[in-house]
């Protein structure tokens, strides 16, 4: 049509005694409060879907009509104010200890930085499980009223949304986020105005805005450069999660660093713990030692100290590769003026993020690890993995006994349990259990659930996820220019109204390492194992390649070209559009969530606690959290190939697992059903899978994990160094300086014969004789470190410290200790010194280690 298109947007006006939905619609506690989410769906579900479940755009754009007949029905007005209720007790003040050993204090504050943050569909700012995660952190510090407060970008465009046409491909489309649509308001200052901070970039100041969501108890602040002041490049920077190229990239690193550290001041906030949550977010460390060097006066190196005794950093990525890099003049680039500031050379920024001392570009996870103390994976194999992974950290130190540890993610239960449990747990696990969850014996009641309850609310699951399938699958066909008639044959095995057929669910990131096709290694064998039409099988496959992903595309492409053969046409269904909604549906409908990564790179994933979680059952290769979560009473587990076949083999001899388990366990067990219509052996191990992972893989674990092990040390950590004008960092640098002078020259020696055989009972003197360079003899630990032959030494070894005695003639100092072995049997022993002092976070935090 000819003429210009003005925009024109009629706002409703929300009757009074309805104003408080307009502050539950901005407070993203209905992302994990089904009721409330709800609420707003039954005044319209067709504008509820429209505006993608966003209780704020959803009252921008209800008709008026509608919003006054809902303040006159009484029913509506019964449901939210039973919705206010909850709100209210959540959010009132509880007393209750803080976790952490010791607690954490009162005036503790954890700051915590991603790059991304997955609430809800309503603040579409996230891309996969990383963001996940990160909202779930969130959620979960609310819950247990952690001083917390997160930081992040606010993208315009965030993470793309996925179609996929008729041959298989999948297209990004990218729309623009309205900020007014999102649960955010803008911070403003005292004076009234809104609140920015300033980043020094080359030849120019980059500024941003701060934008506020609550979540529940706490806050999460995004930082957003669209503004006037910028120029258009620079408008740019946070305009699309995971976008642009590495220019874009490192800005908005710098960004969320820099930036999220200054917006952290300019709030008045003073954080205790700070916590970087991947990679992405470690040039907060150089903003933190830039301030107390220009702000306290102090050398670079006790700054440095003083910012990493309290950081916690958590690695995600399993291989080295996926470590965020840059070239080094890039980096200059950015931080020349950060080295004339910090009264620091070239060699000194740039080996702030080098690899061990090998050269290469300036890398994000050793700077990350240089500028914290508190170092983890995120699963028992991952800690392992990372241990390695980071060795040159700390080259003279055995990865086992490295800093790396560990924190196995989790899930935020509020968010993925469905509501259709609640009231079948309050009957048979007891009021209050969302309070117990990591109660083992809480959970073991689910076992006292009857059968047959427990069979229909997940028959009733798995409907409400193929009513969405359904939906989803027919838009996509008849898009796609697919006939009615064929629509059927497509979907003739996902009816809602039948929810009897065995269906299995794989959703995830189409990376090639989560191997989304070994399914399909053997066709003619797959091909077997779903031709019985007794016992049909349904694969309903969902989850996004990155746009620049080739390979993660083409397996998208192969599997909608082998949903549409005829013998697995129906069989096989490809979701286009993976978002939160559907992963909610899934994980909770499914009757078999399928993980098949090449071992051992899923670092943990978290998609199969919330299966389970729900009571359905894994069917997953030993790696991430399975390899702690598999008991062999809950799910099915593929072991990893052995050690050094070449990809091929290895994916055929783990497929060939993977249809063993299908054709001789999963699918009989499913369809061995008694005259009552269900497999009781089914049902008991659907159970097991709730018993067993709801207590270990929850949100309330996993943060009392992190307090205890990092946030209460960091926070302890940074009164001792900070007290007294930052005496203990300028302390802890001063004795670093020395022992890395000293230690090339430091030598050690046996004095006497080892004897090869004892008798029990009988006591033996350990001499060796040390050379100290100028240290003194508390500067350093000599050990003796028992193991049984061929273990490694670990944590777990035995460890006897020797005691100084005297300085001998040769300039050399005598540590000895008499010691009578409790255990008979072969054993080993070694000698070793490393440096130690009573401030140090972790005994081997300068990765120095000599051994006899």
């Amino acid at each position: 049509m000819p003429g210009t298109r003005y925009q024109l947007e009629v706002n409703p006006e929300v009757p009074a005694r309805l104003a408080r939905l307009d502050e539950i619609a901005n407070n993203l506690w209905y992302s994990w409060d089904r009721p409330t989410r709800s609420l707003f769906a039954r005044l319209s579900a067709g504008l509820w879907r429209a505006v993608h479940h966003s209780p704020k755009a959803f009252l921008k754009r209800i008709d008026q009509k509608r919003i006054n007949e809902a303040a006159d029905d009484p029913v509506f007005l019964g449901t939210m104010n039973r919705v206010l209720s909850a709100y209210d007790s959540y959010h009132a003040v509880h007393k209750q200890e803080l976790p952490g050993k010791p607690p954490l204090q009162g005036n503790d504050l954890i700051a915590y930085f991603c790059a991304e943050f997955g609430f809800h569909e309503s603040l579409p700012i996230y891309s996969g499980g990383l963001g996940i995660l990160a909202g779930d952190h969130c959620k979960g510090a609310s819950d247990m009223r952690l001083p917390f407060v997160a930081v992040g970008l606010l993208y315009r465009q965030g993470y793309f949304r996925q179609s996929i046409d008729r041959e298989g491909r999948q297209t990004a489309h990218y729309g623009d986020n309205d900020f007014d649509d999102m649960p955010i308001e803008p911070v403003s200052g005292a004076d009234g105005q809104e609140l920015r901070i300033g980043v020094d970039f080359p030849g120019r100041t980059v500024w941003a805005r701060i934008w506020r969501a609550h979540v529940g108890n706490n806050q999460l602040f995004l930082l957003d450069t669209q503004l006037a002041e910028n120029s258009d490049a620079d408008r740019a920077i946070a305009y699309q999660l995971y976008g642009g190229d590495r220019r874009t990239r490192i800005e908005q690193e710098i960004l969320l660093g820099v930036g999220g550290a200054r917006a952290v001041a300019a709030l008045g906030l003073k954080p205790t713990v700070w916590h970087i949550n991947e990679g992405h977010a470690a040039f907060l460390i150089l903003e933190r030692i830039r301030g107390l060097v220009t702000g306290q006066g102090m050398p670079f190196a006790a700054a440095l100290e003083a910012a990493a005794a309290n950081t916690v950093f958590t690695t995600h990525t399993a291989v080295p590769a996926g470590h965020d890099h840059f070239a080094d003049d890039m980096v200059m680039h950015y931080f020349g003026e950060f080295c004339a500031a910090a009264g620091l050379d070239r060699d000194g920024l740039l080996g702030m993020g080098r690899v061990g001392n090998h050269g290469g570009e300036f890398n994000m996870t050793a700077l990350a690890l240089r500028g914290s103390r508190f170092h983890n994976g995120v699963s028992r194999i991952h800690g392992e993995v990372s241990s390695n992974i980071c060795a040159d950290m700390w080259s003279q130190v055995t990865p086992p006994e490295n800093p790396m540890d560990y924190v196995t993610n989790a899930v935020h239960v509020p968010t993925f349990l469905a509501t259709d449990w609640y009231e079948t747990f309050d009957r048979h696990l007891g009021l209050g259990w969302q309070h117990r969850l990591t109660d083992q014996s809480c959970w073991s009641a689910v076992h006292r659930i009857p059968d047959q309850i427990f069979w229909s609310i997940r028959q009733s699951l798995k409907a409400q996820l193929l009513h969405l399938v359904h939906s989803r699958v027919r838009s996509q066909h008849l898009r796609n220019q697919g006939s009615e008639a064929h629509l059927d044959r497509v979907l003739r095995c996902a009816d809602p109204n039948n929810p009897t057929v065995l269906t299995i669910g794989f959703a995830r990131r189409f990376a090639t390492y989560k191997r989304a096709t070994l399914l399909f290694n053997n066709l003619d064998w797959l091909r077997e194992i779903i031709s019985d039409a007794q016992r049909p099988v349904l694969f309903i496959f969902a989850g996004k390649a990155h746009p620049a992903d080739e390979p993660g595309r083409e397996l998208i492409r192969q599997i909608a070209d082998l949903s549409r053969k005829r013998e697995f046409e129906g069989r096989i269904l490809l979701v286009e559009g993976y978002d939160l909604h559907l992963a909610r549906r899934m994980v909770a409908g499914v009757d078999v969530w399928l993980n098949n990564p090449i071992y051992p790179l899923e670092a943990s994933g978290t998609s199969g606690m919330k299966a389970a979680i729900n009571g359905a059952i894994n069917l997953s290769v030993l790696d991430g959290w399975w390899g702690e979560g598999y008991d062999g009473k809950n799910g099915w587990a593929i072991k990893p190939a052995a050690e050094g076949l070449d990809p091929s083999e290895r994916d055929a001899d783990e497929a060939r697992t993977l249809y063993e388990l299908l054709q001789d366990s999963v699918i009989p067990m499913y369809y061995r059903s008694t005259s009552l219509g269900y497999s009781p052996e089914w049902v008991a191990m659907a159970k097991q899978s709730i018993a067993s992972i709801m207590p270990r893989f929850n949100m309330q674990r996993m943060l009392t994990d992190y307090a205890e092990k990092f946030y209460s040390p960091a926070a302890e950590q940074w009164r001792r160094y900070a007290s007294a004008d930052f005496a203990g960092a300028r302390n802890v640098a001063g004795w670093k300086a020395r022992i890395r002078a000293a230690w090339p020259r430091i030598t050690i020696r046996r004095i006497g014969d080892a004897a090869p055989r004892i008798r029990y009972g009988e006591g033996m003197r350990f001499e060796v004789a040390v050379q100290l360079d100028g240290l003194t003899p508390g500067d350093l630990a000599v050990e003796l470190v028992f193991t049984r032959p061929g273990e490694p030494t670990t944590a777990r070894a035995r460890r006897y410290a020797l005691r100084h005695e005297r300085a001998l003639e040769s300039g050399e100092h005598l540590f000895a200790r008499e010691l009578t072995p409790d255990q008979c049997g072969k054993m080993e022993y070694r000698i070793r010194v490393y440096p130690t002092h009573e401030l140090l976070t972790h005994p081997f935090e300068m990765g120095m280690m000599l051994w006899l």
